[in-house]
């Protein structure tokens, strides 16, 4: 492998782990030397790159260090590509175009030998069934980062007829439907929404104050708990 190469790819490994990672780990990873680590980490930090550590103690790429976009390898462009695809032909408008901004920039920094992966058409994603309902998920995406409760009504036969405010915890896509993980202020419990089951959405002003993470990891620890103690999975 060329040197280029491998400073790259341990580029790459060092973003992927946020917590120091041993010189050893990374040598093992990436199939070289400790001593060849040690090496290429000196030049990365030479050549500019934001690496705190030291040898025996382990090493940490700080936040803001650029991957170089050359060194995206053909499988990675169709990845994004394909990422890119399902993002603009299943979810909302805002969010599709976001997706071609941000494809935009990355092919304009591509070298010209790279940038016939972007025209690979291998794989093929297809539009969603539109539903019925006329939700801003651009809306409910702010709600999620900004911790805001949402008051909703719901068209379901045995739901309540008055609104519902509920604290959105996530946005789901499972095949061509669209869900809402929430915690429901009313039954005081975890639902699952189908967002075509609502037939209004309002963001209040008001957040709700527990950690959107925090209640994410409530909801998967009670979605993934043993029933009656034979070890299945509710």
């Amino acid at each position: 492998m060329a040197r280029s190469h491998r400073l790259f790819d341990l580029m790459q490994v060092l973003r992927r782990h946020r917590r120091t990672v041993s010189g050893q780990a990374l040598a093992h990873e990436l199939g070289v030397s400790l001593r060849t680590i040690r090496r290429d980490v000196a030049t990365l930090q030479g050549m500019g790159a934001d690496i705190d550590g030291e040898a025996g103690v382990g090493y940490i790429l700080r936040p803001g260090s650029l991957l170089p976009p050359m060194s995206f390898t053909e499988e990675e462009i169709l990845a994004l590509v394909t990422g890119a695809q399902w993002v603009s032909r299943q979810t909302d408008a805002r969010l599709a175009l976001a997706v071609t901004n941000a494809l935009a920039k990355i092919n304009a920094v591509l070298p010209p030998d790279m940038r016939s992966a972007f025209d690979d058409d291998t794989i093929y994603v297809g539009h969603s069934l539109k539903g019925s309902t006329h939700l801003d998920l651009s809306e409910v995406r702010r709600a999620l980062r900004e911790q805001r409760k949402l008051r909703i009504k719901l068209s379901l036969e045995h739901a309540p007829e008055d609104e519902q405010v509920i604290w959105p915890i996530m946005l789901g896509f499972i095949e061509a439907k669209r869900f809402i993980a929430a915690w429901c202020e009313l039954d005081e419990q975890f639902r699952v929404i189908g967002v075509d089951d609502i037939t209004s959405a309002e963001v209040l002003a008001e957040r709700y104050l527990r950690s959107r993470r925090l209640l994410v990891k409530e909801w998967r620890a009670l979605e993934m708990r043993p029933c009656n103690g034979q070890g299945e999975i509710c």
